[in-house]
Formats: structure tokens, sequence, C-alpha cells
């Protein structure tokens, strides 16, 4: 392609709304452009980088032995309703696309498909002889973020490959799963991306385990918290460890005493010289589930450690048939508004203790009247700790679980880890961490939609039986876009030989010169005739702006036909390492082929 009949403009400053590198890059070097709020054009360059990466998806998933369909972007409310998930989507997490037709049926755009292939499943597959199956979609998706943001990383409009397995049992599950993982692991490898493979929540998607494939990168929105030995990996949303051992206690006798000012773990433990390890904070919460039952939660553990807001989201969510109701759909911190709309009384705010009555909750039909009570398994083992005296301004020492406070039945882990801590399988190990972007999640769903919708197969006894299902995306846009944010320079976009949108790019530092146009000319037709993608920059620009843009948009390989062609010559510059040499005319497309195939090839 010659940039002079190109769809080409690039843009010399950061565009105003753009937050992270990757984002400004892409559209300062003309790849993307704005329609709307997460909405955006893939202009040319950028489809061929999206075409490259589609092409190593299907061919890493049709090795598997997946098949390729296409499902409706539109679904019918029925399906999701079916699931349980509609009220999840349209109103707890309020990502999904809404509609009304004009025969007054409800439709959503397609986020994912798990409901319409469980249909599709339900109505096709009979007997366990069709079983394994497994199939894929390369599609536009729909989400209706509440802040899109970052260009194509967190659109409302992207395109992703997702897929859906079906089997007899949780052991068949287990095989698809790990050629899955090993699919994944494949994509990321071949598109040149520093990955890592981590545990972590399943989400709204649900199911039993799932694993989360992160992009390595400095602007990652998630945090992964690793080993050195490379046996363990997790986002921090599902990470587990152990925290560092507790102080012993230096009160010894229970009793109350007068803590001013001291509504913080900082304050209290100068004011009390204690460490917040000796300390059980208690942390209120309020859920909301989707039968519109609000419940209090009071949520003790040990002083230093945070509360991990998904674990404890999963929590109540297991609790949630006790109130009549299937899922959460808002799980927050009360402020001091919200507390006014069932607080009877004003709450001892910092100085909440494990027992705090009941009676501060003025019950109604939507508002449990007593507190769900959660003890981090950080705080169980505590002896003679301080925590709160339920009265402001005051906190008590030396208490004890079984003697001054009950120790509730919910036991559980809501601790959020951390770099630093050690290791569950190697106490060490300590635990290290990165930030990444999520490229691709794989799930191992059991039977959640087979049994909620119906879909069932008949086993070798003539048994019915529901299917078990996994299921596999991986976001094409985003991965993308991920690659530009690993590797990229103050100069401009660097792209992974597999997936740049072309190989080389012959540079013409002078259009009147007619040797240097010739030259040019011959490499450009013999360059993509050897199956080398080769751009020529045949614009009427100075070469200083020519040489701007190639390392703006990224392109690998640079070819300038400039003085050293009075030599026989042409200087090629690769774009990764600036590194600059000579070569022979008649040697450049070889010496090309050779480094574009060490580039690309996959080291297993």
């Amino acid at each position: 392609m010659r940039l002079s009949k190109m769809l080409f403009v690039t843009l010399r400053d950061d565009p105003a709304d753009a937050e992270i590198p990757s984002h400004k890059l892409l559209l300062r070097a003309g790849y993307i452009r704005r329609i709307g709020s997460g909405l955006y054009a893939y202009l040319p360059l950028m489809w061929r980088v999206l075409q490259k990466v589609s092409k190593i998806v299907r061919e890493e998933m049709n090795a598997t032995g997946a098949q390729e369909c296409l499902l409706p972007q539109l679904q019918p409310a029925d399906l999701w309703k079916e699931s349980g998930r509609w009220d999840t989507y349209t109103k707890a997490e309020g990502i999904m696309f809404s509609l009304i037709d004009r025969r007054d049926q409800q439709l959503g755009l397609g986020p994912t498909h798990e409901e319409v292939i469980t249909a599709i499943a339900r109505d096709m597959i009979r007997s366990y002889r069709q079983l394994p199956l497994n199939l894929y979609q390369l599609q536009t998706k729909f989400r209706d973020e509440i802040r899109p943001r970052f260009g194509l990383m967190r659109g409302r409009e992207f395109i992703m490959k997702d897929g859906y397995s079906f089997h007899v049992d949780e052991a068949s599950l287990k095989e698809t799963y790990q050629d899955m993982y090993q699919a994944y692991s494949n994509m990321l490898r071949r598109s040149g991306l520093a990955f890592r493979a981590v545990e972590a929540d399943s989400g709204a998607i649900g199911g039993s385990g799932s694993t989360e494939f992160m992009v390595l990168a400095e602007a990652g929105e998630d945090e992964v918290l690793f080993t050195e030995d490379g046996k363990y990996a997790a986002n921090v949303e599902k990470a587990v460890s152990l925290p560092a051992d507790a102080e012993p206690s230096r009160f010894t006798t229970y009793e109350k005493r007068d803590t001013p000012g001291a509504e913080t773990i900082d304050k209290l433990c100068q004011f009390l010289k204690c460490s917040p390890t000796q300390v059980v904070k208690n942390v209120l919460y309020q859920t909301v589930y989707d039968n519109g039952v609000t419940v209090l939660v009071l949520v003790s553990i040990r002083g230093e450690q945070e509360v991990n807001q998904v674990k404890l989201q999963n929590e109540l969510t297991k609790l949630a048939s006790n109130y009549g109701a299937n899922t959460i759909i808002a799980l927050d911190v009360p402020n001091q508004e919200t507390q006014q709309t069932w607080a009877a009384k004003s709450l001892p705010l910092g100085y909440i203790a494990p027992d705090i009555a009941d009676e501060y909750i003025t019950a109604n039909k939507q508002i449990h009247p007593k507190f769900v009570r959660l003890v981090d398994k950080t705080a169980v083992e505590l002896k003679n700790f301080v925590t709160g005296a339920n009265e402001t301004g005051f906190h008590v020492v030396g208490a004890n679980w079984g003697e001054q406070f009950q120790l509730s039945e919910n036991v559980v882990d809501v601790r959020k880890a951390r770099s630093g801590d050690r290791a569950l399988h190697h106490p060490e190990q300590t635990l290290q961490s990165a930030r990444g972007i999520e490229v691709g999640h794989i799930f191992q769903l059991g039977t959640k939609y087979s049994l909620s919708m119906g879909a069932t197969y008949t086993n070798e006894q003539g048994e019915e039986k529901p299917l078990f299902m996994g299921c596999y995306g991986v976001g094409v846009s985003r991965l993308a876009q991920s690659a530009v944010e690993q590797s990229y320079d103050k100069d401009g976009i660097i792209w992974p030989v597999a997936i740049a949108p072309y190989h080389a790019i012959v540079t013409i530092p002078n259009i009147n010169d007619a040797r240097q146009v010739e030259i040019a000319q011959q490499l450009y037709t013999e360059l993509n005739r050897a199956g080398i993608e080769t751009l020529l920059d045949d614009r009427d620009e100075r070469a200083g702006v020519k040489f701007k843009d190639a390392d703006l948009i990224g392109i690998p390989y640079r070819i300038v036909t400039g003085r050293a062609i009075a030599n026989g010559k042409v200087e090629v510059v690769e774009r990764a390492t600036r590194n600059s040499q000579e070569i022979v005319i008649e040697e450049v497309t070889s010496t090309l082929h050779k480094w574009i195939a060490a580039a690309i090839e996959v080291k297993n």
C-alpha cells in the first residue's frame, strides 16, 4: 500500500480525552477514531492488526478441534431470565444494553452468549455420542460501561472471541479447559506479548473455577500477585496468602479505655501504643439484594488488613437465599446519608464492636432487622485484642472471643492479599506484585446454565443428565491495544512483528530524486511479492516528517533509499532496537525474510 493513497492522518499532540499511552498513540497514529463515548472506528491500519490477531486466535482454536460459528447479537430477554442473569446484567451490573422492539418484546445486545449457546445445545444435543462439543465465534460485543475509558480497553463496543464447550462430566470439562489454557497461552505468545496466567474470580459469569490471562503493563487496571518460583499467580481479587504473624498483645486484662479522637486504626495504635495486628476492626457494609432487601453486614478483621470486596460479595451471594434473593445488586460502605434511611440512632463510627446491637437498625419489609456478622480468619486467633466499645471515644483492651465477645459462626476469608505476604504453597516464598491488562478469561461453568435452562443429554444408561459447560473469552481489540501499552517509546508504537499492520515501510527521503524513487518502488514490489507486507511512503513530505511518522505507527522495519544507494545499499532500521545498518539492495528481501521469521517464531 502506498501511503499517498491511504487514509492516513497522524496528530502531533495527544488528544485531550486520552489517558493512557496506548490510547494516545493509537489516536495520534491514525489507527482508531473516536465516534462517541466508548465507540471507535477501526481505521485501515488498525483493521489489519485486528485481522492478524483474529487469524492467530482462529488457528489456535481450530487446532483444539473447536468449530467456528456466529451467534445473534440481539438476544431475547426470556433466555436471560431463564438463567437468572437478566436482572444482574441490566440492574445490578447494568452493563447490558436492553431495548423493547415493536412487538413489545424485551431484547438485549449481547455482552456475552452463554444463554444463546445453552439454548442451542438444549435443542440440538441429545446423546453422549455428540459430546464433547466445542464452539466459538469472533464477534462484536456490547457493554454499557458506566465510564468508558482508555480507548479499546474499556469501550462500549468491542471485538471478542467467545467459546463454549459441552461435556458429559467434570473430567471431560477439565480436559478441554486445559486445552484452552494452552491455546490461550499460545495466542499471546504468538502475538509477541509478555503475559501471566492467573487464578481469578468468576464474577457474574459464574462457575467453579477460572483463569485470567494478563498482559503485563504498567497501566494495567488489575493487580497480579505471584511468586518467583512460578507456582502461584492470581488476580488480587482472588489471591490468598498468609499474613504476617500478629504481635503478642501488651494487654493482659479486659478493661474499657477512654480513647478520644481515635476513630482510625493509626490514631488508635498511636494512642494506645499498640500494634494494629492486636486490633479487631469492625467494618460496616450495606448490601442490597435483587429483591430489594437491604442487609447490614459487619466484618471483623485484623487491624492492619483490608477487606477484599469481591471476596465479601461472593460470601454474601452465598447467603442470598436466606433473604429470598438470588444475587446482589449493590455492596458498599454506607455514608451518613444512607445510614439515615435505616439507622434507629447514630452509629458510633470508628468505635464499633463485634457485638453492636441490632437495635441500631430500624427494621421494615425492605430492611433486614439484624446485622450479618462475619469474622475474617485473621481476627479469629487474636488473644487479648483491642476493639471498639460501641461508644464514641472509647475502646476496650484485653478482649477475647468466647469471653467478652461471641465468635460468629460465619468465619470467612475476606482479607485482601498483598505484596509481601507469605505464599500458602510455600511460606518462604513471598508474593510480588505486577500490573496487568486482562485480555482473556476461561471458566469452568459446570452445570450452572444447563440446570437453570434445562439443557440435558442422555447417557449410556439412558438417563437424562445436565450438560457440563466451559466458557472461554479473549478480547481481540483489547489484546491489540494491550500490545501497544506493553511496547512503546517516546516516539511511538513498537508493534510485535507478528501482529504489526505491515512488516516493513520503504521511505523515500526525496521524492524528487528519480533514483531514490526507482529503488524504493523496486524494493516495494519485490518485498510484497515475497510475502513481506510492505508500505511505500511516497508522500511529498520532508524526510524528517516521514521518519517521525514511521516511528509513530510502529512498523518493525524501515528501509530508507537515501545516500547509501550510491554504494548499491539502503539503510534498514529496526524499530524495536533502533539498530541501523546498510544492506546491499539485492539482499534486502532475503535479510528481512530471515529477520521476520525469527521474530515470529514461537518458542514453546
